[in-house]
């Protein structure tokens, strides 16, 4: 007996959501998530940008590391598996970050990101830094 394929087909809730973003699967710890942002900027990123990547991603898991918070453990593991969900598909490039997103960052998150922002306009104009020498 032949079995029709919309017979085997169930409804799912994969997929939905803002702008039909994929639903991360489990939480990856701490250290294979690390490992796995490292690889994804080796694979994906031209290497000046993955300089600038990896130690970043070094300064922010070393930050946190003593972080107790559930909440804001989870919220940093979320983001950052997002991140390498994105990465490694390829659709990352000339994204913009939501307005949500924005608005809940801290003045000192904010910050960072004007920093970041800032370092990678010089690494793309190849200016000098402040010692003279060629970035």
């Amino acid at each position: 007996m032949r079995i029709s394929h919309r017979l085997l087909a169930t409804a799912t809730s994969a997929g939905v959501g803002k702008a039909l973003k994929p639903i991360p699967l489990a939480l990856l710890p701490p250290i294979p998530l690390y490992r796995r942002l490292l690889r994804a900027h080796r694979k994906c990123l031209p290497r000046e940008m993955r300089l600038l990547g990896d130690e970043y991603i070094k300064s922010e898991f070393r930050a946190h590391r003593d972080v107790e918070n559930p909440a804001h453990i989870i919220g940093f593991l979320t983001e950052w598996q997002l991140y390498a969900q994105k990465l490694e598909g390829d659709d990352w490039l000339g994204d913009r970050m939501e307005i949500g997103k924005i608005d809940k960052m801290s003045d000192q998150q904010l910050g960072q990101m004007y920093e970041l922002m800032q370092a990678i306009r010089k690494k793309e104009l190849g200016e000098d830094d402040e010692s003279g020498n060629p970035v």
